[in-house]
């Protein structure tokens, strides 16, 4: 394995752990069993992933051709419901805050790492055009979250908070246009670095696209 192959790698397990815990996080504050915690977790991981192979004509998706980005969500989902399950005095009456606190740093880690890998998918499949390869990275960013969003019943995070998935866009932008600059490797760690930077900034800020309050 080549050296930026693993990085990538590495990189993808990030995301996948990361992912996870989100969707995991999710259904425990949904009160849902450790089955269902297990299955928000691992959607979240891999469903812009399958999304994104479906659409590049990736069959079976990789998620049953290399099932260790399941296993992982898995694992990390398990271990995720233990640790609030054993532990839950610490965390009562902080649910929310803790809710919060993890979804903000585990999702935009989450983002910014599949939108690269996303794009990256996209390039060894042969797409090097700009367009595809960014709309691809951008499906894979979002899809998990707004498929964990959907089966919990919540609004899609990815439509109301701080410009997520606007992020996810800029980052994707930066990635395939830094590629000639920067080289594979490099471009996607351009990217990944610029979505964490426009997602905490708008957490920070509270940046927010404009919309119509007071309608109902």
């Amino acid at each position: 394995m080549e050296f930026s192959d693993f990085v990538i790698f590495i990189m993808e397990m990030v995301g996948t752990v990361a992912f996870a815990s989100s969707g995991a996080m999710l259904a425990i504050q949904k009160e849902m069993d450790i089955f269902g915690v297990c299955v928000l977790g691992a959607t979240t991981s891999v469903g812009g992933g399958m999304i994104r192979d479906v659409l590049l004509g990736i069959l079976p998706p990789g998620m049953f051709g290399k099932p260790v980005y399941v296993l992982t969500a898995l694992g990390g989902s398990v271990i995720l419901f233990c640790m609030i399950y054993w532990k839950r005095d610490l965390f009562r009456g902080n649910v929310a805050l803790a809710y919060d606190r993890v979804m903000l740093v585990f999702d935009a880690v989450g983002l910014a790492v599949f939108t690269v890998v996303g794009i990256n998918t996209a390039w060894q499949a042969g797409y090097h055009q700009r367009f595809l390869p960014a709309f691809v990275g951008v499906i894979t960013g979002v899809g998990g979250g707004l498929l964990r969003d959907v089966m919990a019943q919540e609004k899609p995070y990815i439509l109301t908070k701080h410009v997520y998935a606007c992020a996810s866009i800029a980052g994707a932008l930066v990635c395939v246009c830094g590629y000639d600059l920067f080289g594979r490797l490099g471009a996607m760690l351009a990217g990944a670095a610029a979505v964490l930077l426009i997602r905490f900034l708008a957490v920070r800020f509270r940046w927010n696209l404009p919309r119509i309050r007071g309608m109902e």
